[in-house]
């Protein structure tokens, strides 16, 4: 148990400790606080040095970045728990007090020959906060005039209690703080990445567009794009109708900030081609090579692409490991599954063909790209939401526009999941040839 301030402390000494205590109340910055603790540790005990290893529980190591004689900026001091007499103190939970460091087997003399100090007496005293977890080890280093005597350590004891309390305080603040940034810059990240969405859909004569992408963490691994490839009027009037646009759903293995940003450098590339007017095979293969040449290993992207043309009525499509692929046929109110064409992007050097193939929309036909924290989400049953149950879904709301057919998946969706929170990003591009 925690070592205890012993009621027999000269009433000098405890003003001094108390004084101690309330200039460690005012500040929550913990290198201030590791600071005041071995000033005043040195200057009560009337010691020439003072060290405050902090104990690093996840490493099983003490540390100290705040000490005397310890170079501004050289770094912490780290080692093993179970090394020196500060580790002796701290797998012992006692005051361990020599009069002579080098007679005392324990005692790990390395910092002197990096440093050239010569350690004689020696005070360890482990830090125990008010939970009785360990802290770290407050170290006292020769003390002026001989050894240290048990008013000392008496006094050690008492503002160890004091100092370990502030350092518990100092970490959670800190952490808090952590934490305050980190969700300051994920909600950063997630304004960023949903900006680079289309904010408003082009205008197809003959067909609707609808798409929606919900991330499960603050960013997502899952994006889409709606790129118009002809000129949309003077002054780039969204409204004015266009005659061909490029589709795309992609989805990076995983979810969170890390597969946002594979998503967010392929949609850039893609952008990038599409504005060079490169040649679709063209594309496809150099945003696969250079995925594979940014992407760590095990890493990949699912691409769906799509060139849809108003005039003709022609999807042509190409998906690198997306899939399924669902096309409903209004006039068999039937709905076709389409594999991938080739595996995802990032993967291999070459991915083989990349012509994909053309299709012919007929009037009430619907195209839908939907990924797969749709079709692989979990509800009360052991199977999945699924490819049947999606197209279910589909054929049931295919009157309702493309629109309708996105709010229809959705509340099945719900439904189905009872409203739990996703445990995978879900996307859908979704395409109707107006009756």
């Amino acid at each position: 148990s925690p070592p205890m301030p012993h009621p027999a402390l000269p009433s000098d000494a405890l003003r001094r400790v108390l004084e101690v205590s309330r200039r460690l109340g005012v500040t929550a910055d913990l290198g201030e606080v590791l600071s005041l603790i071995i000033d005043a540790m040195r200057d009560l005990l009337n010691a020439d040095r003072a060290t405050v290893f902090e104990h690093d529980a996840v490493r099983g190591e003490l540390f100290a970045t705040v000490a005397h004689g310890l170079a501004t900026g050289g770094g912490a001091v780290r080692f093993p728990i179970s090394e020196g007499l500060a580790g002796a103190a701290a797998t012992s939970g006692t005051t361990i007090n020599v009069r002579e460091a080098y007679d005392d087997p324990r005692f790990n003399a390395e910092v002197d020959r990096r440093t050239g100090y010569r350690t004689h007496s020696i005070l360890s005293i482990p830090l125990h906060s008010f939970d009785a977890e360990l802290v770290g080890v407050a170290q006292v280093l020769n003390k002026r005039g001989g050894a240290f005597g048990a008013e000392d350590v008496l006094l050690a004891e008492a503002l160890a209690a004091q100092a370990a309390v502030a350092i518990k305080r100092a970490r959670l603040v800190e952490e808090a703080l952590q934490r305050r940034r980190l969700e300051r810059e994920l909600e950063l990240a997630r304004e960023i990445q949903q900006r680079t969405l289309p904010r408003t859909l082009p205008v197809l004569p003959g067909f609707e567009l609808a798409v929606w992408s919900e991330p499960a963490d603050q960013t997502g691994g899952d994006t889409f794009d709606v790129i118009p490839l002809s000129r949309a009027g003077r002054n780039g009037d969204p409204h004015t109708p266009v005659e061909q646009v490029m589709l795309v759903l992609a989805d990076a293995t995983g979810h969170g900030v890390g597969p946002s940003l594979m998503v967010a450098e392929m949609r850039a590339l893609l952008r990038m081609g599409v504005r060079l007017a490169a040649p679709w095979p063209v594309l496809i293969d150099h945003l696969n090579r250079q995925l594979l040449s940014d992407t760590p290993v095990g890493r990949f992207v699912t691409a769906w692409f799509g060139l849809l043309d108003a005039p003709k009525a022609t999807l042509r499509t190409f998906s690198a490991g997306q899939a399924p692929l669902l096309w409903y046929h209004a006039h068999a109110d039937s709905v076709e599954v389409l594999g991938a064409d080739a595996m995802p992007l990032g993967i291999g050097r070459e991915l083989g063909p990349c012509e994909g193939s053309t299709i012919r929309l007929k009037p009430g036909d619907i195209f839908a790209a939907i990924s797969d924290g749709i079709i692989e989400a979990e509800g009360g049953t052991e199977h999945p939401f699924g490819i049947e149950r999606t197209c279910d879904v589909i054929r049931a709301s295919h009157r309702l526009g493309a629109e309708g057919v996105v709010r229809a998946i959705n509340e099945a969706l719900a439904a189905f999941t009872g409203g739990a929170p996703a445990s995978d990003d879900r996307t859908m591009v979704i395409v109707r040839c107006v009756p």
